[in-house]
C-alpha cells in the first residue's frame, strides 16, 4: 500500500487549517524539541493505540526524519486510516527555520 507523503511547508498549511499531526519519536526527542500541536503516541504503542489515531480528516504523522513516521502510517493504513507521512520529519521543519515547543505538551 502506498503512504502518501507531504513537506513540511504543506503541513504548515495542513495545521493552520486544524490538521492532526501525531510524533511517534521517543518521550526524550518529543520533549525536547516537537512541532507545535503534535501529540506524542511512541512508535512502539501505535499498534495498540490505534484509536486514538482516529478523526476527521487525514491524519499527519511526523518522526525525526520520516522512517519511524513511515513505518507508524503503514500500521495505520492496515487499520484503514487515512494517514499521511511528513517528508523529512522534525529535522526537515527545524531545517526550514520553523520554530518548535518543548516539553511533554503538544503546545
Amino acid at each position: 500500500m502506498a503512504i502518501d507523503e507531504v513537506s513540511v511547508s504543506d503541513l504548515e498549511s495542513a495545521l493552520a487549517s486544524g490538521a492532526r499531526l501525531y510524533d511517534v519519536r521517543e518521550p526524550d526527542e518529543y520533549t525536547a524539541g516537537h512541532v507545535p500541536g503534535a501529540v506524542l503516541i511512541p512508535l512502539g504503542t501505535v499498534a495498540g493505540r490505534v484509536d486514538e489515531f482516529r478523526g476527521d480528516g487525514l491524519t499527519y504523522v511526523i518522526c525525526k526524519s520520516g522512517g519511524r513516521s513511515m513505518k507508524a502510517c503503514e500500521i495505520l493504513a492496515d487499520e484503514g486510516l487515512e494517514v499521511v507521512n511528513v517528508a523529512g520529519g522534525t529535522m526537515g521543519w527545524i531545517n526550514s527555520g520553523r520554530t518548535t515547543v518543548a516539553g511533554d505538551q503538544p503546545a
